[in-house]
């Protein structure tokens, strides 16, 4: 016979001891997605400008051979030396390449009296292999802290201002008006251009953090701000960006064929954006 015990109550002292070593594992199987809500941003007073984007839809195919074993992350592990701890979110490795995600949602603005319809972006094949994303609480100031490394592959990314249309093809007879990316690839590289199939580590929480907050002009008006750190000594982390094909569809100026483009290596040594109302 197993006996229960109650549960008791820790000390400060036993609490303060408690280090983040805690995570989960979870998959999304088949995750579907798909609705009309909408999500918008509207300016601060006195403005009345807003953006939005809206009928939402995600879904998922699986490499069925692999059900459950190539799971998210979820962790909770220590900082630096006075530093908060951190939260990483791990992505599955998909080293098969049969994880694949399909995204698509409407955009618009409204501004200056005019309301514009941006027509709709689509994502298809999507592939994640790694990498992931990490938050914690800035060295100094408010906000988040984070970090993120990204190897991504995305078959299609397709801009259709006249209307999402059929989602599941990539060049359907009735896109009347398209922009078309075609396999976009996203990854590490050695400072050569050779591309080395592990992640692009974007930022880092540790070497050179990225910041999202709201910050204050001399004049009292906010603004949601963006930014990347300097790096550490060891310097920015090298990435890669190829795009198979570029190209466009109109029905009024013709098509056009503008090939593949293709940066060898890239940093980001510094980034700070400020959006303003």
């Amino acid at each position: 016979m197993n006996t229960a015990y109650a549960l008791q109550p820790l000390s400060d002292n036993m609490l303060s001891s408690v280090q983040g070593r805690d995570g989960l594992s979870f998959d999304l199987a088949n995750f579907a997605m798909a609705g009309d809500a909408r999500i918008t941003y509207y300016a601060p007073s006195p403005s009345t400008a807003s953006a939005y984007i809206g009928n939402l839809h995600a879904s998922r195919s699986d490499d069925t051979g692999n059900a459950f074993g190539d799971p998210y992350r979820l962790e909770v592990r220590r900082g630096a030396n006075g530093l908060a701890d951190v939260v990483h979110l791990t992505r599955p490795l998909n080293a098969n390449g049969l994880q694949r995600w399909q995204y698509a949602f409407d955009w618009g603005v409204d501004a200056d009296g005019i309301a514009f319809n941006g027509g709709s972006v689509v994502l298809k094949d999507t592939q994640f292999f790694g990498g992931g994303m990490q938050w914690s609480t800035p060295r100094s100031g408010d906000g988040i802290a984070f970090g993120s490394a990204l190897r991504m592959d995305v078959g299609n990314l397709l801009v259709r201002p006249r209307g999402r249309g059929n989602i599941s093809v990539a060049d359907p007879l009735g896109a009347t008006e398209q922009l078309h990316l075609r396999g976009i690839h996203i990854g590490a590289t050695d400072g050569t251009g050779a591309v080395l199939n592990t992640p692009w580590r974007i930022a880092d929480v540790a070497s050179q953090p990225g910041i999202l907050n709201a910050v204050t002009d001399a004049g009292g008006n906010a603004r949601l701000h963006f930014g990347i750190d300097w790096p550490d000594a060891n310097g920015a982390a090298l990435g890669t960006l190829r795009i198979d094909n570029l190209s466009f569809r109109s029905d009024v100026s013709g098509n056009l064929d503008l090939g593949a483009s293709r940066i060898g290596a890239m940093q980001i040594q510094y980034l700070d954006v400020k959006l303003r109302p």
